[in-house]
């Protein structure tokens, strides 16, 4: 997929921009998938566990070099312990942030700052790297469609299709036509990592009930 270095979070926040916005003219449609993006990767890395549906983080010192991940581990270790469904909307605006400004620095957003009603300051995001959006979402449909067997997709490829179906990210035919490959690719997603399928469900599921429509 184009874009291999983006983490899970961010790549997910491409896929829900739509190319015909001229800047950001709404967020909440990203906020839940941002956020499940980032306790999926956390949970691939072995940062955060499961411990009864409880995001547990395992190690007090670790971290991963990733702005948007570590703040993320480490709102979750100073705060009450929270189920994993939970955690897709809690303070999600803070994940969005930070993911918002990694892509900016990468160049695939752009930051307008504005003041509204022409005195509180505010920035607006727009899509500056459209044809790196557009590609994602391309492969992104092909890896839903096949005819990739499900064996030959990467784990993280996997996790992107399955997380973004269930946010209705994708175009809802083609999830309605290929809901057995979604099925295999949540499998493949959560293959080599143990505990990690019953995380995902319970992100899929929080993502299905919060789905939000784009403006």
């Amino acid at each position: 997929m184009p874009n291999g270095p983006l983490s899970l979070p961010a790549r997910l926040c491409l896929l829900a921009w739509h190319p015909a916005w001229p800047a950001d003219t709404g967020t909440a449609h990203l906020l839940g998938p941002v956020r499940a993006g980032a306790l999926t990767e956390l949970a691939r890395r072995g940062l955060l566990v499961d411990e009864d549906g409880i995001a547990t983080p395992v190690d007090l010192d670790s971290g991963t070099g990733d702005a948007v991940l570590d703040g993320l581990l480490e709102l979750v270790r100073e705060s009450c312990p929270h189920p994993w469904r939970t955690w897709v909307t809690l303070r999600s605006r803070v994940t969005l942030d930070a993911v918002r400004e990694q892509l900016v620095a990468e160049g695939f957003l752009r930051a307008e700052k504005k003041r509204v009603l022409g005195v509180f300051p505010s920035v607006e995001y727009a899509l500056e790297r459209a044809a790196a959006a557009e590609a994602l979402r391309e492969e992104t449909r092909q890896v839903l469609r096949g005819p990739q067997p499900v064996a030959g997709i990467s784990e993280r490829d996997a996790a992107l299709v399955t997380l973004a179906a269930s946010a209705e990210l994708l175009p809802g035919e083609d999830v309605r036509a290929h809901e057995q490959r979604v099925r295999e690719l949540a499998e493949r997603a959560v293959a080599s990592v143990p505990g990690l399928r019953e995380i995902i469900r319970e992100l899929r599921t929080a993502l299905a009930a919060t789905a939000t429509t784009p403006p």
